[in-house]
């Protein structure tokens, strides 16, 4: 006989231990979505938007929703894209499409030099920015068209804004360990890799344990972004594979320590952001700038993840290997005693100098003597 406690078709009770956070679910459901090209119904009390991607839609499409729909259709731009657009806001704006052509649409949405005629704009609601950082999850382009949901769609996936905000934090709380296993590497023969399951959008994250390292003493740790380009194929663009194999034979040098590979390409902005972003460099675009292009931050990642990582590890004292002070910073956030840092210098090439020229001097990266280097 089920426990009458219980509520089937619930989270409530014991089936909360098999479903998980229910509104960690709702954004990992609505961020599926969003990538097929779907809307989503956002939710803040009485207030409720739908939701939809401009990157899965295009001019064409957000075009006929402003056609068509009984309600107005908005477009969420961030702070970074609207100062490329000409207008100064201080966050996330709402942008009227009534007057805008499909062609002013992808203008607006992904041109680097827009000839767009002058926006209707206002700043957006706190409901407005939650679906903008809820397409951001998605890893798509950091665009919501949004507009009233006037009636109550059964059919689609509904989510509460603030899930959306505090989804991170969450997928933090609920990381675990899922397995452990050797895995022999050519620079560091005695390495336990460690997977968890519970990361962001379901991705798995991993650990890299080498040696024996003592959880009383600080750990020698390494938090390395996966960079795909770098890192499997030894792009020339970045420094990242040089870092990679820098930190597993420092680690294994100095008797022990732990790499955690966190799947954050691109500095959190995913694989095919990140290619766009690398189409805007061979333009002239410094990376920081190419970021901001598209509508991204410097920086868009974040540790809480890592931090638990580090917890269930046992490590909770640590020698971080990193160029990033804001690494340093964003772990203590987490309760992560960083002890001490050192240093990861790459290779420099002809090819990735500005990039880390731009990392050192913008970005606050500790890497002056490249800086300097062939100016």
């Amino acid at each position: 006989m089920p426990n009458e406690d219980v509520k089937i078709g619930t989270v409530d009770g014991d089936l909360a231990r098999w479903f998980g956070d229910a509104g960690r679910l709702s954004v990992q459901r609505a961020v599926h979505e969003l990538r097929e090209g779907r809307p989503v119904r956002l939710t803040s009390g009485a207030d409720a938007l739908i939701v939809a991607a401009a990157d899965m839609l295009g001019g064409e499409r957000i075009a006929e929703w402003t056609m068509t729909s009984s309600g107005p259709v908005g477009l969420i731009l961030p702070a970074p894209r609207l100062l490329h657009l000409g207008i100064i806001m201080p966050g996330p704006a709402h942008i009227g499409l009534s007057d805008l052509t499909a062609f002013d649409i992808d203008d607006v949405l992904m041109a680097v030099n827009p000839n767009v005629p002058l926006l209707a704009h206002e700043a957006a609601t706190r409901l407005e920015a939650s679906a903008l950082d809820l397409v951001k999850r998605a890893y798509l382009l950091p665009a919501a068209v949004v507009l009233p949901a006037t009636e109550d769609y059964g059919h689609m996936i509904s989510v509460d804004a603030s899930a959306v905000d505090t989804f991170h934090d969450r997928s933090a709380r609920d990381i675990s360990i899922i397995q452990r296993t050797r895995v022999p590497l050519s620079e560091a023969e005695d390495a336990e890799f460690v997977v968890f399951r519970g990361g962001e959008g379901l991705r798995d994250q991993i650990a890299i344990v080498i040696g024996n390292p003592d959880p009383k003493k600080p750990v020698l740790t390494r938090l390395h972004s996966a960079c795909l380009t770098g890192d499997l194929f030894g792009s020339l663009k970045c420094d990242c594979g040089d870092q990679l194999r820098m930190a597993v034979n420092e680690i294994t040098a100095q008797g022990g320590g732990v790499l955690l590979y966190l799947d954050q390409e691109g500095r959190g902005i995913g694989l095919l952001n990140k290619m766009r972003a690398y189409r805007l460099q061979e333009m002239g675009h410094d990376t920081v700038d190419a970021d901001a292009v598209l509508g991204y931050g410097p920086d868009e990642r974040r540790y809480g993840i890592a931090g638990a990582m580090l917890a269930l590890l046992g490590f909770t004292k640590i020698t971080l290997m990193t160029n990033n002070p804001e690494k340093i910073s964003a772990l203590e956030d987490f309760g992560v005693n960083v002890v001490g840092h050192q240093r990861l210098i790459g290779n420099v090439n002809p090819h990735n100098q500005k990039y880390l020229n731009t990392k050192a001097a913008r970005a606050g990266h500790l890497l002056g003597e490249i800086a300097r280097l062939r100016k």
